[in-house]
């Protein structure tokens, strides 16, 4: 599982505090702990007033790579952002995101192409988020078709179908699931992302549904994750799940994390 660190976002009151107070230390010690507990890749998202993104997003990009050389997931709406500031940043990560809604691969896949970067494609278009399964499937297939006419592969392409909440949409887990299966059938080599959070929007005990949200997206063949990667029960959930789909021989990272206190109860 590829876990993408979200704790770095101007959304999270506390982050936005910190970016509005300049407070390195917070954003330090953020970049910090996701990196050591493993994140892949950290997320950076100013979130907060447009009209300072650009400052703010790259105030935060210097900050994170002053403290871990962790690979960045540089994440704005904002396409004509992201083409000024990714080029800017040290190293190889992941453009967060383009999608079917206006020229944002028009605008997205020629940088990206040319800087040899990764990118996180949403399956939304102009009419919105669409909870049918045919119709993620389909926005997923014609931005990898898309990407493929500037010379991007399916495996630098992670697709996020973007799952809806459980409390306004019944079936949005099935829904999301049978997509996964799908896209990859078509394009085993693509990577499925998602964040965990929206599933279990609006409904209380939101950890356990996001928990499960976690497991079964993962037998369905998501790859990555938008997670706290410092959140000892969702990692143990991906590597129990690597030991009982027969992806983690012998059980030895299962072990190995046990024995290191990464996994299981904390020791007082």
């Amino acid at each position: 599982m590829i876990i993408i660190g979200e704790k770095i976002n101007g959304a999270i009151p506390s982050v936005s505090q910190a970016i509005e107070n300049r407070d390195e230390a917070f954003i330090r010690d953020l970049a910090r702990r996701q990196a050591e507990a493993g994140a892949n890749y950290l997320d950076v998202c100013a979130g907060r007033a447009p009209e300072h993104e650009e400052e703010e997003l790259l105030w935060l990009i210097g900050v994170v790579q002053s403290e871990t050389d962790t690979p960045l997931c540089v994440d704005s709406p904002n396409p004509r952002l992201l083409e000024k500031v990714v080029p800017q940043v040290r190293g190889k990560g992941l453009v967060n995101s383009v999608s079917g809604e206006g020229e944002k691969c028009e605008i997205l896949y020629p940088m990206v192409r040319d800087l040899g970067w990764d990118v996180v494609a949403l399956t939304c278009d102009n009419d919105g988020i669409p909870n049918e399964t045919d119709k993620k499937v389909a926005i997923a297939f014609d931005l990898i078709e898309r990407a493929a006419g500037y010379g991007i592969g399916p495996e630098r392409i992670y697709i996020d179908p973007l799952v809806l909440s459980l409390s306004a949409v019944h079936d949005a887990m099935l829904n999301f699931t049978a997509a996964i299966r799908t896209i990859k059938g078509r394009y085993p080599t693509v990577k499925i992302t998602s964040g965990l959070s929206n599933i279990s929007f609006g409904m209380p005990y939101r950890k356990i549904i996001n928990q499960v949200f976690l497991i079964l997206s993962q037998e369905a063949g998501m790859d990555s994750a938008i997670m706290d990667p410092t959140n000892r029960d969702l990692y143990a959930s991906i590597l129990a799940t690597d030991v009982m789909m027969d992806q983690d021989p012998y059980c030895r990272k299962y072990n190995r994390a046990y024995r290191s206190g990464r996994i299981g109860p904390v020791k007082k």
